[in-house]
């Protein structure tokens, strides 16, 4: 009788430990979310919200993964399935033609910013107002305008001012990428010059300098835009908790301009800077998780 009680009881704890191991192992699968590529390109823009995006994946349960693209190379990723998702839809002018070739591949889940603006930016002390001036004003910005990568929709767009406006034969638009654009606005206002850059609205320049859009009475870059979330087809299936926080991301030009003027700082981590911004804003980061969390 003894034995047979050593015995039950020894069953019993057998069962019991069996069942924790098994119940920790379903906690531990129930934990492994899966991994998130987000595909985005090198605007300081863009890098913040990834990075703000990664923080809120990965506190969710998420593994996230970071992929940098040109324009059109980001609009494909999303549309092949190379990348689950992007924050950077600047629509409805700016990728304009990435959608175009790619909305039956791919899922906008809407908004994420309103009220973005494209066009072209001087130094406040410059006596131009008016992209109509700058052909009588060629030669005080060398003869160019200062621009960014070139797959960008908005260079695409300058190239089309310059022909609206008849500027082509004075005024070349040089290509480069966001940092060199920056760096030599950053020169000019320092040594009090004239210069054109390609720019956008919101970006961290604007709270560093005083600038300016110049006019643009023809509209060729069009009015206000917003940025959209991009996703592949099926993620919603795959992965409707993700689908749902990056569904559920929306916020205002100047939350991004907190994270972008962080980033500036010297010897600072975007990536790090997000995950201090996630955490000093835990309640709209809350709203965004819903329940997927």
């Amino acid at each position: 009788m003894k034995t047979t009680t050593i015995m039950s009881s020894t069953l019993r704890t057998t069962t019991l430990a069996l069942a924790l191991g098994l119940g920790t192992m379903s906690g531990a699968y129930a934990q492994d979310k899966g991994t998130v590529t987000l595909a985005y390109v090198e605007w300081s823009s863009t890098v913040a919200s990834t990075n703000v995006m990664r923080a809120v994946l990965e506190q969710a349960g998420y593994d996230v993964e970071m992929s940098s693209l040109s324009g059109a190379s980001m609009w494909q990723a999303i549309a092949y399935g190379d990348a689950d998702a992007t924050l950077a839809g600047w629509l409805p002018t700016t990728h304009k033609d990435y959608y175009a070739q790619t909305k039956d591949k791919v899922v906008d889940t809407g908004v994420n910013l309103d009220g973005t603006k494209l066009g072209l930016v001087v130094p406040e002390y410059t006596d131009i107002d008016s992209i109509e001036q700058l052909g009588d004003k060629a030669d005080s910005i060398d003869g160019e305008i200062i621009g960014i990568d070139p797959g960008a929709g908005i260079m695409s767009l300058t190239e089309d001012v310059l022909e609206e406006y008849g500027l082509d034969r004075d005024i070349r638009l040089r290509t480069g990428s966001g940092a060199t654009m920056t760096a030599a606005l950053k020169s000019a206002i320092q040594n009090e010059e004239n210069i054109v850059v390609t720019g956008w609205t919101p970006h961290w320049m604007f709270a560093r300098w005083d600038l300016k859009y110049l006019d643009d009475p023809k509209n060729v870059y069009g009015g206000a835009e917003q940025i959209h979330t991009i996703v592949r087809q099926g993620l919603k299936e795959d992965m409707p908790g993700a689908y749902q926080i990056l569904d559920n991301f929306e916020w205002t030009a100047e939350d991004m301009g907190e994270v972008m003027v962080m980033n500036q700082e010297e010897g600072s981590d975007p990536y790090e800077n997000a995950k201090k911004w996630v955490e000093d804003h835990q309640d709209m980061v809350n709203e965004w998780l819903g329940d997927a969390s």
